[in-house]
């Protein structure tokens, strides 16, 4: 299928802050765009609502639940193999401590940190407007 009338994918990130510095994964060497960050998250699932989607998966990948809030970006982006609509939420930790169920590592980071990370393309515009506010 041609990737300009591919039906998108929905997908869930969470971005989480302690003290000045937000919640970073890094994907598994074997999955799609291996070893390079992103924010939890994940696919939504037939008859899940985002906030849904994005509750269950911080379970599933770091074994915390999270509070998700307000809409912090919504970005298209179009991988080779895949056309996602990601959306972030802003999100607190209600219950546990992040966990590597799923991921090859997590760091807790300041906005001035982001160039020393290699993340997803999808992030490209997350990660500006990170960089423009204070943590």
């Amino acid at each position: 299928m041609d990737t300009n009338t591919r039906k998108p994918v929905e997908v869930v990130a969470a971005l989480i802050w302690d003290r000045g510095r937000f919640l970073i994964c890094r994907r598994p060497a074997h999955k799609a765009r291996g070893l390079l960050w992103e924010f939890a998250g994940g696919k939504v699932e037939p008859g899940e609502t985002h906030r849904q989607a994005l509750i269950r998966e911080c379970r599933e990948e770091l074994a915390v639940t999270v509070h998700p809030g307000d809409v912090f970006f919504e970005t298209m982006h179009v991988y080779p193999d895949i056309t996602v609509h990601l959306t972030l939420f802003r999100a607190a930790i209600t219950e546990g401590t992040p966990q590597m169920l799923e991921h090859a590592d997590l760091r807790w980071i300041t906005p001035a940190e982001i160039p020393g990370y290699a993340f997803c393309p999808a992030d490209t515009g997350i990660l500006a407007r990170l960089r423009g506010l204070p943590g």
